[in-house]
């Protein structure tokens, strides 16, 4: 532990007997001294005793370190002696490596030549066996050489082509002649190595492969290979999962067979695709082609998709350099006869297919599709249409249907979709935009002409005239749905159309295409929402005069009984208010965005003006009077659902206005001046204070005036 002296001294303290307060024993300071005098003389003599042990340690370890250093320098004199030796050594071993190399190459150069006359002497002997017509050597008759009689007869081959033409014919005259034979080795190693992988002898397999890579029928040993390996292999439905399967048993064993496993793998590869899959592939289009489009275009786009699937994980095999550009060139052999005019059916599918949906819809209505028309005058009718906003025309009476169909609309962009989808897959990378531009255009005439604008035609022909009495919310009904299948629409556009455009000159056609459908249908939305909107208020406020007329008595607001009044307020107030929260729901259902509050603030102008003129046509005693603030009141808390500021600032003022029906004639004036009525015009004020019953008592002329 780290020595501390405050520590130390405390401790001796507390141990000398009267050095602290320990029990009741007094402190006592001489014994303490003369403790700590004895204490230091023994530290000193210790001090003393422990500083010669450090100089006796230091000088032996002087000692040591000069032994040390001088046994050093004895071992790096022995150490340089020894490298000396070394580098002797190794020069000497150099000098006698190069005697043996030279020696080395010596022997050689006589051996070589040796050698190669013991193999010319030894193709001799064979060759004369040959041209005696008697083999007697035991590497032609023993069978487990094979090995070696095909290495001979491959270098008799060799030197038989070698021969003068006369020559070669006279050696070829015999039954047993090296061509001969040569043909039947070749033969015989086929059957060996068929055998071999029947019996799944992968060594035996690599060791016929090797000899046979020296001879001609090599390439019929691989076409061997291939077949048998698809033997059993296509047993199941799925072909394109039995090929993959295939190659990827293939690939782990070729390997250890052929010393070029990437070409024989590739040629089982090619193998596959030219005969199996060429032939499903016909099989399954063919059947369809001319009798069943939609079959056609599925089993196209379901086999093209599988087959580069298929393609994709072969791409993880060692198939050469450039086995992209190979697998490519094997998918276009396949479907290039069918990818060549597959735009041109895909065309003709969707449109029949289109036309086909509309029909059966309009059929299931019963209905007749009218001719809308085209050229010069339905131009002319459009111009004066979209000027004077007046119907052309005889009106026709729809029943209330739009003629709009979410199940077509859904029908429609799903069958474009999968074109779509079709295109992409299927189309040449520079024709991909040209084509999908072609199947857009479909969809904008089949969708958008034949459908959504020929309903915007019937809609604005069955619009009722302005001067109809029932409020018909037929072409708002037409605008909701035209609006939500605009949403589908050009969702589509963006979800699958852009992105097969995004990088084209197409792109700017499209998009010019579709503004200028949208706004077409725009203007035939606004002039049919303008038309409808207008016939609709006109019918909203004849109904509302109807019932104001029928159920507002002029005894309401002046009752012969003035203690005697039991209502809160008049039956007309309910039955309007009631009509108008039904108006009001069915406008915002029918409508969405700013066209709900302009079409509210005109319909609340229209209901405040009505209401305003009504209550100008009686006269109001004092109880009468708290009614029709009652009843305003009412229609201010109706006019809140409209949730415009200008419609419930009209309806406050109109209920302070009808305050002055009531109040006494002293504080007119001060209600006059209130905060809602100061800036109304006097004639307006003084009008209302005209239609209370004592009006024409001085008192309350004088105070108004």
């Amino acid at each position: 532990e780290p020595f501390v002296a405050d520590e130390y001294i405390e401790r001796l303290a507390w141990r000398t007997p009267g050095g602290g307060s320990r029990g009741g024993e007094a402190f006592d300071p001489k014994r303490l001294l003369e403790e700590f005098v004895n204490h230091i003389q023994e530290l000193q003599v210790m001090d003393e005793r422990i500083q010669r042990k450090v100089e006796k340690l230091e000088q032996q370890c002087q000692k040591e370190a000069k032994e040390f250093a001088k046994k050093v320098q004895e071992l790096q004199k022995s150490n340089q002696v020894a490298f000396q030796h070394f580098q002797e050594l190794d020069e000497h071993i150099s000098y006698v490596a190069t005697k043996v190399c030279h020696l080395g190459d010596q022997l050689e150069g006589v051996n070589t030549p040796r050698q190669r006359a013991v193999e010319a002497q030894k193709l001799m002997k064979y060759f004369n066996e040959f041209l005696d017509g008697e083999l007697k050597s035991d590497v032609f008759t023993n069978s487990e050489k094979i090995k070696e009689a095909a290495d001979i007869i491959q270098k008799l081959h060799l030197i038989a082509q070698e021969l003068p033409f006369d020559s070669l014919m006279d050696f070829c005259c015999y039954p047993l002649s090296s061509p001969g034979k040569y043909h039947d080795l070749e033969c015989q190693l086929i059957q060996e190595f068929t055998s071999a992988q029947r019996r799944g002898e992968i060594s035996r397999m690599r060791e016929v492969a090797a000899v046979l890579l020296h001879f001609k029928g090599y390439s019929h040993c691989v076409d061997v290979y291939i077949k048998q390996c698809q033997e059993g292999a296509f047993l199941r439905n799925d072909v394109f999962e039995d090929a993959a399967v295939l190659c990827q048993r293939v690939n782990k064993q070729v390997g250890e067979v052929f010393s070029n496993p990437e070409t024989v793998l590739a040629k089982l590869i090619q193998n596959i695709f030219e005969v199996k899959l060429q032939s499903y592939v016909k099989d399954q289009l063919e059947e369809h082609r001319k009798s069943d489009a939609e079959q056609y275009l599925k089993n196209l786009y379901d086999l093209y998709t599988r087959t580069t699937n298929l393609s994709s994980k072969l791409m993880e095999f060692n198939l050469g350099t450039d086995k992209q550009t190979f697998l490519s060139k094997l998918i276009k052999s396949i479907f290039i006869s069918y990818l060549e005019n597959y735009i041109k059916v895909e065309i003709g599918y969707l449109k029949t297919r289109s036309a086909m949906i509309l029909q059966r819809y309009y059929d299931s209505k019963n209905h007749q599709k009218r001719s809308i028309g085209t050229g010069g005058i339905q131009d002319l009718k459009e111009r004066i249409r979209q000027r004077t906003n007046l119907p052309l025309g005889p009106s026709i009476d729809t029943h209330g249907e739009t003629f709009l169909s979410q199940e077509v609309v859904v029908n429609l962009l799903q069958e474009t979709k999968q074109a779509f989808e079709r295109c992409h897959r299927l189309s040449d990378p520079s024709d991909l935009p040209k084509n999908a531009f072609r199947i857009f255009s479909m969809l904008v005439e089949f969708l958008c002409t034949e459908h959504i604008d020929y309903a915007l035609e019937t809609g604005l022909a069955g619009i009722p005239s302005s001067d109809s009495k029932n409020a018909n919310l037929y072409f708002l009904d037409v605008v909701h749905q035209a609006n939500t299948i605009f949403h589908l629409f050009d969702k589509q556009f963006n979800d699958h159309l852009m992105p097969l455009i995004s990088s084209s000159p197409k792109l700017s056609e499209c998009l010019q295409k579709k503004k200028d459908i949208i706004e077409q249908m725009e203007v035939k939305l606004d002039m049919g929402i303008d038309r409808q909107v207008e016939m609709t208020l006109n019918c909203m406020i004849g109904q509302m005069k109807h019932i104001l007329a029928a159920e507002q008595k002029k005894t309401d607001f002046k009752p012969e009984d003035e203690n005697n009044v039991l209502i809160q307020y008049t039956n007309a107030c309910v039955k309007v208010c009631g009509y108008v929260r039904k108006q009001v729901e069915k406008i915002r259902n029918s409508m969405d965005g700013k066209n709900v509050d302009t079409v509210l603030m005109e319909l609340g102008v229209r209901f405040h003006r009505l209401i305003y003129e009504h209550l100008q046509q009686y006269s109001y005693s004092c109880m009468g009077g708290m009614l029709a603030i009652c009843d305003v009141a009412e229609y201010r808390k109706c006019a809140k659902d409209f949730k415009i500021a200008l419609v419930l600032q009209l309806f406050d003022t109109l209920h302070a206005l009808c305050n002055l029906l009531v109040v006494a004639p002293d504080n007119l004036k001060q209600v006059c001046s209130g905060e809602q009525l100061a800036n109304l015009d006097k004639n307006i004020l003084h009008s209302f204070v005209q239609l209370r019953v004592d009006y024409r008592s001085a008192r309350l002329a004088r105070h108004f005036s």
